[in-house]
């Protein structure tokens, strides 16, 4: 027996949540992240715990930690110096990409520059064909060139992506062997390793990310785990994954392109095991943090999963949690531009200096200044006691932005907040359509730092049913990562016709990944507990262009039942688009594989029923809409299962501030999450 410890490092607080095996408890915590010294965050927050509570590094028996080290290193497009080997003929794959351009709305958007320049990118003489067969093996001397070439143009790792390489990857491991030969000192990806998927550009691109950022993911990594073996940590220590699932260190360092979205994937994870267990089945979660809000849907506990997440200018096609993201964090930055319209984000203030009424060198109004310049937060210490709210000051950064509009102090502060929320509204409005599904059935799931406090905002724009705001919200991305699976994917390209021969074409790949997934999850990551496997096929009607992920039985695989396989096809067509064709013929591109182990997960505790309506703590003058109210603040340790709170309100707690405008009614159920509804008759 121990403790199990998640961490989640965000751009301005770093949050723990430990898992005491012997009672299944949780106890939580936030610091200031440290983007100049990554790693000491996580330090700061031990000695915390360890003068707190008493946790003895020795008694960590898990930890699990998510981080944005990959992901900001390609939106600040600051990683690792490449080069890019390709088939011969076919060097401008990341230049031509898919000849779309960003905005379909805007004549002179343009395809941002590709992360590799086109002056290192060399054709290799080599051919596979698609049935797999090698037709031209490369040679040691064109490798040579190419090698002494991209080195000549300053390049420090090469990235291989072949045509067909999904199909047999030799000569990519062929020439790999050749440049370790040459200069052992170049860093290698090839794109077969990384995901071995069908269509060029998608497999490149997602290799150059991954080649892109290794080198600084590595780096971090040994840090990582550095600082924690000389802390005294001694138990093997995952990282949480872009599909929402935990690897090991080694995996995590081979593989850094499954762990590029691995702290947003964290918050999700963790929004979901808390719906399941609470009784919501359909949830969007929003997490706001300093920098971003991200919604995904979630739907039985389970997220939704894709392919082609943006990350930065780029999408990277590996299995993903489906997160939509907008720069509107609560350090997210207010400004007017040329032409007198005030805009926010997506600039933010992150951790350091932060919003101005952090009092911590922050000169310029953000999103967390307009709801503080309201005296909507504030009215106790943030973060854990971390900072501490600067009214005055953040009224002060208002006033410059409010003069500039010709408008007040307290409706340029609402204001900030509607255009926060405009955006968040475009963004959150576009994976509803993805997924086809109705926010009206859906509760806003609302954690981060900032979430509370803008969720009833949003739901209110989006018909949801309501808000759910649980006990910890501002640590829930780090509880994701503590309850998340060991879990891994795998992918082989088939492309045959869903008849009785393809059918039959399923088995052998089927059963070569299931062996693979086993081992990983036996071996590669010592786990001896039950083992879920799932199965799924990227289908679609012959003739299409693309093709979506449908689940399968194993039972229909194994016996090559063509009809169940075709009738899982056309029911996620029709769930998808509201029609399916029966009669026409069906192509499975891919097959897929997930495997998966449970790890455990802490009880949720019941809160005790209350005997008396809720007392509030103090009552302020605050703002909504511009307009002043008597505001009660309530403390959020003090509600008990049937209190109701009839907007507006303001619960304040340790992680975070939940804000009940005067249109909506808060009830604490008996998991002690604060379920926020619009009022009867209210809009």
């Amino acid at each position: 027996m121990g403790y199990r410890v998640g961490v989640d490092v965000g751009g301005s607080f770093t949050d723990f949540a430990v898992f005491d095996e012997k009672d299944a408890s949780i106890t939580t915590l936030k610091v200031l992240s440290r983007p100049d010294a990554p790693g000491e965050e996580i330090l700061a927050g031990l000695d915390v715990f360890a003068a707190r509570d008493g946790l003895a590094a020795a008694e960590i028996s898990y930890f699990t930690h998510g981080t944005t080290v990959g992901v900001n290193t390609v939106i600040q497009r600051n990683g690792h110096d490449l080069a890019l080997f390709t088939t011969a003929g076919f060097e401008d794959v990341l230049e031509v990409a898919r000849l779309k351009t960003p905005d379909i709305y805007d004549l002179l958007s343009r395809r941002p520059e590709p992360l590799v320049p086109r002056d290192r990118v060399f054709g290799i003489a080599e051919r596979t064909a698609a049935t797999g067969e090698i037709l031209t093996a490369p040679e040691g001397a064109d490798v040579a060139r190419a090698v002494a070439a991209a080195r000549a143009a300053g390049a420090k790792g090469i990235v291989l992506a072949f045509l067909h390489a999904y199909r047999n990857p030799a000569n990519e491991r062929a020439v790999a062997a050749m440049i370790a030969a040459i200069d052992p000192t170049l860093s290698v990806v090839g794109s077969a390793e990384t995901w071995p998927i069908i269509r060029e550009y998608e497999r490149t691109i997602t290799a150059v990310i991954s080649g892109y950022v290794r080198p600084k993911v590595a780096h971090y990594l040994d840090r990582f785990e550095t600082v924690l073996r000389e802390r005294g940590v001694a138990c093997p220590l995952h990282i949480t994954k872009t599909n929402g699932g935990v690897m090991g260190l080694a995996q995590a360092k081979a593989e850094c392109v499954q762990m590029i979205l691995s702290g947003t994937a964290s918050g999700v994870i963790g929004a979901g095991h808390l719906a399941r267990a609470c009784g919501f089945d359909k949830v969007l979660s929003l997490d706001i943090g300093g920098t971003s809000a991200d919604v995904a849907v979630i739907v039985d506990g389970r997220p939704q999963y894709g392919v082609g997440e943006l990350i930065g200018d780029f999408q990277i096609h590996v299995p993903s949690v489906s997160v939509s993201s907008v720069g509107q964090g609560g350090g997210s930055i207010a400004w007017v531009d040329d032409h007198g319209v005030l805009k926010v984000g997506p600039a933010s203030a992150g951790s350091t200096p932060g919003p101005v009424c952090y009092g911590r060198g922050g000169t310029r109004a953000t999103i967390t200044d307009a709801v503080a310049a309201a005296n909507l937060v504030g009215h106790t210490a943030l973060g854990y006691g971390a900072v501490a709210v600067d009214r005055a000051a953040a009224r002060a950064a208002i006033r410059p932005l409010a003069e500039r509009i010709g408008s007040s102090i307290e409706a340029t502060a609402a204001t900030i907040v509607e255009i926060s929320v405009s955006s968040m509204y475009a963004e959150v409005s576009g994976l509803v359509s993805r997924f086809g599904i109705d926010p009206r059935e859906f509760h806003l799931f609302a954690f981060g730092g900032a979430g509370p406090m803008l969720a009833a905002f949003l739901a209110r724009e989006l018909g949801c049913r309501g808000v759910v705001v649980p006990p910890t919200p501002g640590v829930v991305s780090a509880l994701g990562g503590l309850v998340a699976d060991l879990k891994n994917d795998f992918i082989r390209t088939l492309w045959v016709d869903l008849d009785a021969e393809g059918a039959a074409a399923l088995a052998a790949p089927y059963a070569e990944l299931k062996a693979t997934g086993l081992g990983w999850l036996r071996h590669d990551q010592g786990f001896d507990g039950p083992a879920e496997i799932s199965v799924s096929a990227d289908m679609r009607y012959l003739g299409q262009s693309w093709e979506i992920e449908t689940p399968l039985d194993e039972a229909a695989i194994e016996g090559r039942d063509v009809a169940a396989l075709a009738r899982a096809f056309h029911v996620e067509h029709t769930r998808l688009f509201g029609h399916a064709d029966e009669t026409a013929p069906v192509q499975i591109v891919n097959l897929r594989l997930v495997v998966s182990g449970a790890t455990p997960k802490p009880r949720l505790r019941e809160v005790a029923a209350a005997a008396a309506p809720a007392e509030p703590a103090s009552t302020v003058t605050a703002f909504f809409d511009g307009r002043a109210h008597e505001v009660p603040i309530f403390a959020r340790e003090g509600l008990l299962h049937g209190h109701r709170l009839v907007g507006p309100a303001v619960v304040a707690q340790a992680d975070t501030t939940t804000v009940i405008p005067p249109d909506f009614v808060g009830d604490v159920d008996r998991f002690g999450n604060l379920v926020l509804t619009l009022a009867a008759g209210a809009r």
